[in-house]
């Protein structure tokens, strides 16, 4: 497949697709984004490059440095439309560069002094989004807000306090045009999405699982939508992103809990096939309703058993032809990059396929894969339990917690060497 991708000038016409390049060549209106902060994407394609084999690095090169341009940056040239920073994505970059981030948590806490190690922390936070929305800002300004755009979450700890969610995405939202306020897919996130909105501010529904989720938040939005406009706001900076964590379900949820305690076993494949399903379901219903904002998936798989084997990314090729993203972190990239001769040609209608109704009727012997694909499988309070909602909270607020203690520890050992 050689084709010159929209939003990538100067790709060579007989250049090989890179995978993730593949289901924007099916449709114009794919994005591609990266579960992790702009500051570290020319170290990554270095590290992806270091690993392969001598004869295939300078293929691997050129895909990548479609999806890496940012020497190109002024021109709005790049293949990731933007980046994510969830609380262990922002965590994660804080302990990629430490001495950098102890001379800055001095000087954040030197600015702030009636601050305490959580406000200090929360402005921490806001230097690291701040910094990266202005690094892709050219990208923004260049290709007039379609691309170049930078993810940033209220504190995970709030996902059920309407009041301070709002207060911090409103703080979020003064970091830059291009920053776009990640919000938790709970009723009280809903109702947050829809107050930012309201304003012409663009979110990011972040921990959405289910059906009732990304119905409530299209909801939401179009409602936000509506009032905007009666009131004359200016939505020219608004745009809207859904994730759907594909693989989370699979992994963290109740899905193989229950199918084991039903004496019933799933196999991965027909896993794979429950996922997809709930998203094409979400997809269909966003076009037949006219929602504005896109679908996005996430937390990727990767079936791969090495050199001389077939691979597969169901969660990428099964896309294909729809307008829905991915978003893709860089352990994804770099498996996704060393399998791409061995991943099969792309169905260009991919998205519109159905499971067999026998695999339906499997999956739905699940209590939670009911919940996750009926509109009406949950009542918004039942959010907060649903499997892999909860988990990944959980694994959201314990990374904010630990990014706390690193401050405290930080600030604690700066004021130990000051003595």
């Amino acid at each position: 497949m050689s084709l010159r991708l929209p939003g990538l000038p100067g790709k060579k016409a007989d250049m090989p697709l890179h995978i993730l390049e593949k289901p924007a060549a099916t449709t114009p209106n794919c994005k591609i984004w990266r579960d992790r902060l702009p500051r570290v994407f020319k170290t990554r394609k270095k590290t992806i490059l270091a690993a392969a084999p001598d004869a295939k690095r300078a293929g691997r090169d050129a895909r990548l440095s479609c999806l890496f341009p940012f020497q190109a940056a002024g021109e709005g040239r790049v293949g990731f439309s933007g980046g994510t920073a969830n609380p262990p994505l922002a965590l994660q970059a804080i302990r990629n560069d430490p001495r950098f981030w102890m001379a800055e948590l001095c000087r954040i806490a030197a600015e702030n002094p009636g601050d305490d190690v959580e406000g200090i922390c929360w402005q921490t936070r806001l230097d690291v989004l701040r910094r990266s929305a202005a690094l892709i800002q050219p990208v923004y300004e260049a290709s007039d807000g379609r691309n170049g755009n930078v993810s940033g979450q209220v504190d995970p700890r709030l996902a059920n306090d309407f009041d301070l969610m709002l207060a911090q995405g409103l703080e979020l939202a003064t970091l830059g045009r291009n920053l776009m306020v990640s919000i938790p897919g709970s009723a009280e996130g809903c109702r947050v999405i829809e107050e930012l909105t309201t304003r012409g501010i663009p979110t990011h529904a972040t921990t959405s699982f289910t059906l009732w989720q990304y119905q409530a938040c299209m909801d939401a939005v179009t409602r936000g939508l509506d009032w905007a406009r009666a009131a004359g706001i200016d939505l020219s900076r608004w745009r809207s992103v859904i994730p759907r964590m594909s693989a989370r379900p699979g992994n963290l949820g109740d899905l193989t809990a229950q199918t084991g305690r039903r004496g019933v076993t799933l196999t991965p494949e027909e896993i794979l096939h429950g996922e997809m399903a709930v998203l094409g379901r979400a997809c269909h219903h966003g076009k037949a309703i006219g929602h504005l904002g896109k679908m996005l998936q996430g937390s990727l798989r990767v079936i791969d058993q090495g050199e001389g084997s077939k691979a597969s990314s169901w969660h990428i090729e099964k896309i294909a032809g729809g307008d829905p993203g991915c978003t893709c972190p860089p352990g994804r990239i770099a498996q996704l990059t060393q399998a791409g001769d061995r991943l099969p040609e792309f169905d260009p209608f991919a998205i519109d396929g159905e499971p067999q109704a026998g695999v339906i009727a499997r999956l739905r012997q699940r209590p939670c894969f009911r919940q996750a694909r009926d509109f009406t499988g949950m009542k918004p309070k039942g959010v907060g339990s649903f499997g892999a909602f909860a988990a990944t909270a959980t694994g959201f607020a314990a990374a904010a917690r630990k990014t706390v203690d690193f401050v405290a520890r930080a600030l604690e050992s700066a004021r130990s060497c000051a003595a």
